[in-house]
């Protein structure tokens, strides 16, 4: 079930940011990004990538320990997110997979593990960068 939040206007400047920009984002360029827009403080950019994050509206990758916006907002919650991230050229690619979902939670079953959520992030190079 998709939860329709209201967005602050920092929440909205910084979904707003990380929509425009070609790969992930760090909070300190979407600093910079934003100063014209009143943005002051690394605190503010933290603030509303937090709440977005528990919205489902932007993910964090923790390998590069930056930020994109979801590909197509839902529920994340409970359920499988993964990643396919270029090492030539940054792209992003994010997608869901039923059988490592249910393999995954099955685990998580036989060993007493109490899943939250999953996150799973590949490292590789594109179709676009191994044809060049």
């Amino acid at each position: 079930m998709v939860h329709v939040h209201e967005l602050t206007k920092n929440q909205t400047l910084v979904l707003n940011a990380l929509a425009r920009t070609e790969g992930p984002s760090s909070a300190y360029s979407l600093l910079d990004r934003l100063r014209e827009d009143g943005f002051r403080a690394p605190l503010q950019v933290y603030r509303a990538l937090e709440k977005l994050i528990e919205y489902g509206l932007v993910h964090r990758l923790e390998s590069l320990n930056s930020f994109v916006a979801c590909a197509h907002p839902h529920d994340h919650k409970h359920g499988l997110v993964a990643f396919a991230i270029c090492d030539n050229c940054g792209q992003v690619d994010e997608f869901s997979d039923a059988t490592v979902e249910k393999r995954l939670k099955g685990w998580a079953n036989d060993h007493s593990y109490k899943l939250t959520k999953s996150t799973i992030e590949l490292r590789g190079t594109c179709a676009a960068c191994l044809t060049q």
